[in-house]
């Protein structure tokens, strides 16, 4: 028995030809759970995008336009951008499709968190500090936003 037998594949033993130093390494099991994330996180991202642009021109119309108070504005506003996105994140950032009613709902709980918060910020800026009401509603969403996606990727998608 030779002692190339004994020895792994890859060792050394010169039976291997020599991968060089330009050779990438082979990719690690965690490297690309982290792509994933990433890509997830960024189509999350353009579809919270999507649903902000649907939010903000909604509360615009429904306070500016409609001469609603900002806060039921906020409500109806942000529930429509909560089921644009839950829609377009099922079918393509998290790409699930079972139990769309239970995965809807815990969505739209966390969403509700969103809407609590942006509440406080317009009662303390906009009603305590007289910041107008579009000011305090578009400071809020990127805070609500990255909030929300760790939340629904554990929680609503998980």
């Amino acid at each position: 028995m030779a002692t190339d037998d004994l020895m792994p594949a890859g060792t050394g033993t010169g039976t291997d030809p020599d991968p060089g130093p330009d050779t990438p390494a082979p990719a690690r099991p965690e490297a690309h759970g982290r792509g994933r994330d990433v890509r997830q996180l960024i189509t999350y991202a353009l579809v919270g995008g999507s649903g902000v642009l649907l939010d903000l021109g909604a509360f615009l119309l429904l306070y500016d336009v409609a001469g609603w108070h900002e806060q039921p504005a906020n409500v109806l506003s942000t529930s429509i951008g909560i089921t644009n996105n839950f829609v377009l994140n099922a079918l393509f950032t998290f790409r699930r499709r079972d139990r769309l009613l239970v995965r809807y709902l815990r969505f739209y709980a966390v969403g509700l968190t969103g809407i609590a918060l942006t509440f406080v910020l317009l009662a303390v800026f906009s009603r305590g500090l007289g910041i107008d009401p579009n000011l305090v509603k578009a400071g809020s969403l990127p805070v609500v936003l990255l909030f929300q996606f760790a939340l629904n990727r554990k929680w609503s998608f998980g």
